[in-house]
């Protein structure tokens, strides 16, 4: 009897890329492989690559030389993002033999029929126009929260970014796939779903492979509140002119959705966001803050920003600053800007030199640090609920809030993906909140 083929996976990048990284090992697995730990020898090393910052090259080819030390004559495919816009480049690392673009990862299987080593990367990349169908993703297995992919792609065409030409037109899943897929990760008792998508605000575009809307993002939030079993829900990242005042009042009345927004601002100067092309300006930034504030005072506000834009002059980064400084959110995912290529960002002048934008990027991570903790003091001494992690780290089980506060206890796995009512007590020398529980009875198991 012939041996079943073992096939390992490495997800670089975001939620997104992990739904379908965990979509693609299931159609493994249907064929008859093995899935198996990326530490562990495999027959085939599958990456799902990420084109978001300037390391993806660097971090490639680390990923790719981590196969090979567990298997020298393994079969390395490249698929996803940054095999979509650089299939040439990728296919020239030693050790890749197949890289798969945009539409073509999800067939992966039907181009591994003879595993035997290439001496450069087979190349399947279609053009990004062709990258118009959609295909419905869910990560199960892989932690205690699924994500669940609900839309792709992105019509903006801001000036900095590489996802319209990686992932092509936005489009979305049908809300009764979405649905479908919500039951059948409550099913596996899996207690939180996070939504993701390139864009999930435009959620309903494409939903039938035409342009317009079927359904809003409201809409699919309204009908996902009501899956049976489902106890969380989470937005992951929307754009703040697409986040509706009926959303956030929905969200703050909602049975599953928690009190969790993340908003890309990106900058807090006017100058820079139009040259950014972002389609809002600070004015409704503050405005999409505020109303959260008004109607959930306990919510958690995080904020993409990026620091080092073309033009950014030391003006425009201090308006960012002290407008961060000064409005009621949570924490910042500092990204530093870095040249991207076919992009009109990379081609405007003033460029900021590299010591500018790393000397603006610590400044927001400290200023990030700071917003935490006093998010975190704010919620000292409340009754919150929390769902526990399943990683032992250094002897303590961590979790999250509703509303994303990390807390941490003495670790005891049979806390593992449960939820708690804990009351919050202190915060201790890592910056992680100590707590109490409620009740010891495990109240969803």
């Amino acid at each position: 009897m012939e041996q079943r083929k073992k096939v390992a996976f490495y997800t670089l990048g975001c939620k997104l890329n992990f739904s379908e990284t965990s979509t693609i090992a299931r159609g493994f697995q249907d064929r008859g492989f093995d899935r198996v730990d990326f530490e562990e020898t495999a027959d085939i090393y599958v990456i799902n690559t990420c084109s978001v910052t300037e390391n993806a090259d660097r971090q490639f080819k680390q990923v790719v030389k981590k196969a090979q030390k567990k298997n020298e004559n393994a079969f390395v495919a490249a698929v996803g993002c940054y095999a979509q816009l650089k299939p040439e480049e990728l296919a020239a690392v030693d050790g890749v033999d197949l890289v798969l673009g945009a539409t073509e990862k999800f067939k992966i299987t039907d181009y591994i029929n003879d595993l035997s080593k290439n001496d450069y990367g087979e190349v399947h990349s279609c053009e990004i126009e062709e990258a118009d169908f959609y295909v419905g993703s869910y990560s199960i297995g892989d932690r205690t929260r699924a994500f669940l992919k609900v839309q792709d792609g992105c019509d903006y065409k801001c000036t900095y970014c590489t996802i319209p030409l990686a992932r092509g037109i936005s489009r979305s899943d049908t809300l009764e796939n979405v649905l479908k897929n919500a039951a059948e990760i409550a099913e596996q008792n899996i207690k939180e779903i996070v939504l993701t998508g390139v864009n999930i605000g435009d959620y309903g575009k494409g939903e039938f492979g035409n342009k317009k809307h079927e359904h809003t993002f409201l809409d699919l939030v309204r009908a996902l509140d009501e899956v049976e079993g489902v106890e969380r829900l989470r937005i992951s990242s929307i754009e703040p002119n697409l986040l509706k005042n009926e959303t956030i009042e929905f969200v703050a009345g909602s049975r599953t959705f928690v009190p969790h927004f993340h908003i890309p601002l990106q900058s807090g100067s006017n100058d820079i966001l139009k040259r950014m092309r972002r389609r809002y300006l600070r004015e409704l930034y503050t405005d999409r803050v505020h109303k959260i504030r008004e109607v959930m005072p306990h919510a958690c506000i995080g904020v993409d920003v990026i620091v080092g834009f073309p033009g950014e002059t030391d003006e425009h980064f201090l308006e960012t600053y002290h407008f961060l400084n000064e409005l009621d959110i949570s924490y910042l995912h500092v990204f530093t800007y870095s040249e991207r290529d076919n992009t009109l960002a990379a081609e405007m002048g003033e460029v900021v030199p590299k010591k500018v934008r790393a000397k603006r990027s610590k400044m927001l991570r400290g200023l990030s640090v700071k917003k935490r903790r006093a998010f975190y003091e704010s919620q000292l001494g409340t009754t919150r609920t929390v769902l526990f992690e399943g990683e032992n780290k250094a002897g303590y089980i961590h979790g999250f809030t509703e509303n994303y506060v990390k807390v941490k206890a003495p670790w005891n796995p049979e806390l593992v993906n449960t939820l708690h009512k804990i009351k919050l007590k202190d915060i201790d020398e890592d910056g992680i909140v100590r707590f109490d529980f409620v009740e010891e009875e495990v109240f969803a198991s």
